[in-house]
């Protein structure tokens, strides 16, 4: 009996052995990971990035990336698939199919929104907004030009939808909003009458206003009555207004991944990337005689204001 019980402490240690190790790998074991399916209408050395920097970040998740034009119709995918657009044409295909996949829409703007959906939110689409908020950009000159009050705005057709938020926005904040809608962008008399009437320019998302071909009479026109222009984007920033908020490829990585980690039931209908960055252009703050902006002191402060609004 005794020869028996030695034989059988080793087998109970053994096996005890093998519990505690399946234990430790169930909790350093991923319990599940997910098919995540990036597409575009074409393909380029960004989007590949973009796609090789997701699956690093994600290395339990399958990551991979497929031409628009190579995929079925949406309620053919898994409906498990996590789906990431990085074009308007791949929302284009999304819409046409109320039952395909969970999907996140990267890169596309209130505006181009607002054509394509109106106030509508699909189901199982979220929107990703690519343009800075509002919010935050009042909020921007609020910091840097503390003496800035009248706010002018120039808008178009496209644009018009947004006047009431920025109206809502500004009155916390004791900001005035002077728009101006500028229909013929070839005519300068349009921005001459809001310069006088605003001490800072905010510039709108809208391609029909800020693009190549309008940048220089803005520009110009906007150092020659000693006006700074904030917005619309970073890339207008380079080009030669004096700031902006901004997203990057980093705070969008970001977003995503706090975003893949939850159900998709639980993702929002629409989202602006919490991490952002402040863009500000030196050159031009010196020929406006205005202090240079401290990005990152500024975007700091920015951010505590987005955490208690």
């Amino acid at each position: 009996m005794g020869d028996q019980s030695r034989m059988t402490l080793p087998l109970v240690s053994q096996l005890w052995r093998r519990a505690l190790l399946l234990v430790c790998l169930l909790f350093t074991t991923p319990v599940w990971s997910a098919d995540i399916l990036l597409t575009a209408a074409e393909d380029s050395a960004g989007v590949q990035g973009f796609t090789q920097a997701l699956a690093r970040q994600r290395p339990e998740d399958h990551v991979t990336f497929t031409l628009l034009a190579d995929l079925p119709a949406p309620s053919h995918l898994p409906a498990t698939t996590r789906l990431i657009l990085l074009d308007l044409p791949g929302l284009d295909w999304r819409l046409q199919d109320s039952q395909g996949p969970p999907t996140l829409v990267l890169r596309i703007s209130r505006l181009q929104a607002h054509q394509r959906l109106g106030n509508a939110r699909p189901a199982r689409i979220s929107l990703l907004w690519s343009d800075p908020p509002l919010a935050r950009q009042l909020r921007l000159i609020a910091n840097i030009l503390p003496q800035a009050r009248r706010i002018g705005v120039l808008y178009g057709a496209d644009s018009q939808f947004l006047l009431p938020e920025l109206d809502r926005y500004a009155a916390p904040l004791g900001l005035e909003i002077v728009r101006q809608r500028w229909d013929n962008t070839n005519d300068s008399r349009t921005l001459q009458t809001l310069f006088k009437n605003s001490d800072v320019l905010l510039g709108l998302d809208d391609p029909q206003l800020y693009n190549p071909k309008t940048a220089k009479n803005l520009l110009l026109s906007s150092y020659a009555q000693q006006l700074p222009l904030i917005g619309p984007n970073a890339g207008f920033v380079r080009a030669g207004s004096l700031a902006s908020t901004y997203s990057d490829q980093s705070d969008w990585l970001a977003v995503l991944d706090r975003l893949l980690d939850h159900p998709p039931a639980t993702w929002p209908r629409t989202l602006y990337p919490q991490h952002f960055k402040v863009a500000g252009n030196p050159q031009v703050a010196r020929s406006l005689g205005i202090e240079q902006v401290d990005e990152a002191a500024v975007a700091a402060r920015l951010a505590e204001g987005d955490e208690r609004p």
